[in-house]
């Protein structure tokens, strides 16, 4: 049987002289920069970072898949390919149903996290409703047979024909003063939702933190008098309350800010809904601590009680998990394309025929996903320390960078790879097929096949035709070039 082994490594990062000791530096982009040029840092010191750890081949696994699945992929279907887990996405939908709750519960999906129909459709069986983020979001859910009124959107531009939303019973999130006015002005005595950005946030970057001062979303918590003046002038019913504060928020942060938001919702009588969004965290790799829905959700289910109790109210709590149900659901088939050396003093690399065309996550945060070799037609067991990059000519297309740094190379322990082995990048369910540089460089989108519970593949996306990436261009006359 194949064998298949995961990164395994630590990152020491410390100051040194340029003489004495070899260093290797960290790498630094260029701005500007193509083609994986990378600038080496200081005159007198440099930046070093090790990979200390050694390579552990039973500690670390393929998450779901096992060799021959992957190679199969590799094989029959091509890569760059997704590969979805109908029973792990099965199981994290349950885990979330089960949220503890007062007065009852609605789990929405936020789809952004993976749109694909066959995700979408599995969790529509299984009774999860939508969250969407624009307009196209909510045709898409409906394509996918979802009922209206079991959408709602929450989203930054509020759509032109959002009137036809509301007519047809989706639910719409108000997520400024202006689009509330928009909302009362178009649909007088409408059911509407309020999203508050209730004065903090938590995320597991900034860039995934979406409450506080600095963040734009939602309707700021001191701007209360205003939003009752607008529902009030134009008679709107306000339905739901909404929170949301971040993606990989701090369960504790996300504990007291559900205390804060049935502050808010006090204040709005005819609300018979809280929903405190998203953000559980997600262990993508063994260092990671994942939120423990049960334990996070009962002090919150015992404050909905005390509401109840001091306000004559009893409020249905929704949630809107993403990166919870669907993170490690999905991997990531990819083929070592080359395998590249800088020289004793630089790296040894291997180059994917994938990237930030399908995995932008690293690039943008800093994010760290395993990387799985899976050796094909050999057993592999010398190992060596490799930093893996994506095909883009992009110096920040790298797989493997230092935790929260996006442009700090990380060397990991790999086996020996060549050419044409399967390398499998895990936790690549949430944010990434749904949010990468698609086109890139031109590469076409890539596919997407769900494996169902007997271990049978079905391709869930076409991987894209060339032609189609440019066939809404139109050339110009070639008088216009004379």
């Amino acid at each position: 049987m194949m064998q298949a082994y995961v990164a395994s490594s630590s990152v020491h990062v410390h100051a040194q002289s340029l003489r004495g000791e070899r260093a290797w530096l960290c790498g630094t982009r260029v701005q500007g920069a193509r083609g994986g040029a990378y600038a080496r840092r200081g005159a007198v010191a440099a930046l070093t970072m090790t990979a200390t750890a050694p390579v552990s081949q039973q500690q670390y696994a393929l998450r779901f898949l096992d060799a021959e699945t992957a190679l199969q992929v590799q094989q029959k279907v091509g890569t760059p390919c997704y590969v979805y887990d109908m029973k792990s996405l099965r199981a994290q939908a349950e885990a979330m149903l089960k949220f503890p709750n007062a007065f009852g519960l609605t789990v929405r999906y936020a789809m952004k996290a993976a749109p694909n129909v066959a995700v979408l459709q599995l969790f529509k069986k299984m009774g999860l409703h939508i969250d969407a983020s624009s307009g196209y979001e909510i045709r898409r859910a409906l394509n996918a047979g979802f009922e209206p009124h079991k959408i709602y959107m929450s989203t930054q531009e509020l759509p032109a024909d959002f009137k036809e939303f509301l007519d047809m019973g989706v639910g719409i999130n108000a997520c400024s003063l202006s689009q509330l006015e928009r909302i009362g002005k178009a649909c007088p005595g409408a059911r509407v939702g309020l999203r508050f950005n209730p004065g903090r946030g938590s995320g597991g970057t900034g860039k995934t933190n979406v409450g506080g001062p600095d963040s734009s979303f939602g309707i700021w918590h001191e701007l209360i008098p205003h939003v009752q003046q607008i529902v009030e002038k134009y008679g709107l019913n306000v339905e739901k309350i909404h929170t949301h504060i971040g993606s990989g928020s701090d369960p504790v942060v996300w504990q007291e800010v559900s205390n804060a938001s049935l502050g808010i919702a006090a204040q709005f009588p005819s609300a018979t809904i809280l929903n405190l969004g998203g953000g559980y965290k997600v262990a993508r790799t063994p260092t990671e601590k994942g939120t423990d829905i049960q334990q996070c959700g009962e002090p919150v289910k015992q404050a909905f009680e005390k509401f109840a109790s001091d306000h004559g109210r009893q409020l249905k709590l929704e949630v809107e998990p993403g990166t919870f149900l669907v993170a490690n659901c999905c991997s990531l088939v990819c083929t070592a394309q080359d395998v590249v050396s800088t020289g004793a003093s630089g790296h040894e690399f291997i180059k994917l025929d994938a990237g930030m065309t399908e995995v932008l996550r690293p690039s943008l945060y800093g994010a760290v996903h395993p990387v799985v070799v899976v050796p094909r037609g050999r057993t592999e067991s010398e190992s060596q320390k490799y930093v893996v990059v994506g095909h883009c000519c992009e110096s920040g297309d790298l797989i493997t960078c230092a935790p929260g740094e996006p442009e700090t190379l990380m060397a990991v322990s790999l086996p020996k790879t060549v050419i044409g082995d399967a390398v499998v990048v895990e936790g690549v369910g949430a944010y990434c097929a749904g949010m990468s540089t698609k086109n890139y460089n031109s590469f076409p989108e890539a596919a997407e096949v769900m494996l169902d519970l007997s271990g049978k593949i079905h391709v869930v996306r076409n991987r894209q035709p060339a032609e189609q990436i440019w066939q809404n261009e139109k050339a110009l006359d070639d008088a216009l070039l004379s």
